[in-house]
């Protein structure tokens, strides 16, 4: 049975610590800041046995080299990205298994680019780790790919089990909850989880993670076959769309203005 703790690093990054109830090993999931990772594993006597990477920017990674300083274990990673994450042992790419015997389970590797080109996510049963390729209500910006590279590796995601628990990478809920209302103003779905999710930040809890089921109901960038979606970018487009990437293009450049 996973255990999956989230820490607050920098501003609003979440680094994810993975356990299994019978060990005192843990895999830590793009350590962006040493010091939580740090003083978390002290205070509950714990020790790394892994380090999970999902791309190269520097708050998923800042950490690495302090953390390996003091608690050395293997670091997983993007093969597309080895030459930009020194510390990669591990390169993985889409469609890549490997085990941790510490907590038990067997991880597949997707590739999602798009955010950056060499990002990965890694999957077990019932849990997505996402880094900065998809969240709670939106997704993550496209920085070096193209639209239709990041709506397809979307696609890849959408396809998983809807009873699997996403865990990204920022704490941007209510940020993204806003602008998919704007798209679709009329949803009760969106608007249970805004009360549900602004209740958890008056709390200063983690509105993470979501389920893939929940993404499909209230996340336009998973919605763009959806007919009300697509004729709310059709009218921010002032043109027909017919294609999904495209679609999404007009989707992630709203977003982006807002």
């Amino acid at each position: 049975m996973l255990e999956i703790k989230a820490l607050s690093a920098l501003s609003d990054n979440y680094i994810w610590v993975v356990k299994n109830q019978g060990s005192n090993r843990v895999a830590i999931v793009d350590p962006g800041e040493a010091q939580p990772v740090q003083q978390y594993l002290s205070e509950h006597g714990l020790a790394v046995g892994a380090y999970l990477i999902t791309h190269h920017h520097g708050d998923h990674v800042g950490g690495l080299d302090s953390l390996l300083a003091e608690h050395s274990a293997p670091v997983y990673g993007p093969a597309g990205e080895a030459d930009r994450i020194a510390q990669i042992t591990h390169p993985v790419t889409g469609g890549d298994h490997f085990t941790l015997d510490f907590l038990g389970v067997d991880f597949e590797v997707i590739d999602v680019p798009g955010h950056t080109l060499g990002h990965i996510a890694y999957v077990t049963p019932g849990v997505l780790l996402a880094g900065d390729a998809l969240f709670r209500g939106g997704c993550g910006r496209v920085f070096e790919g193209t639209h239709a590279q990041m709506q397809a590796s979307l696609a890849r995601l959408r396809a998983l089990p809807e009873a699997t628990e996403v865990y990204g990478g920022h704490e941007y809920t209510q940020k993204n909850l806003a602008f998919a209302q704007t798209v679709e103003p009329d949803s009760s779905a969106i608007a249970t989880v805004i009360r549900e999710v602004d209740e958890l930040r008056a709390n200063d809890q983690p509105t993470l993670p979501g389920t893939l089921a929940e993404e499909r109901e209230i996340n336009p960038f998973l919605r763009w076959d959806q007919p009300d979606v697509v004729a709310a970018a059709e009218r921010r487009a002032g043109r027909s769309l017919t294609d999904a990437g495209e679609i999404f293009a007009v989707l992630r450049e709203w977003k982006d203005a807002s």
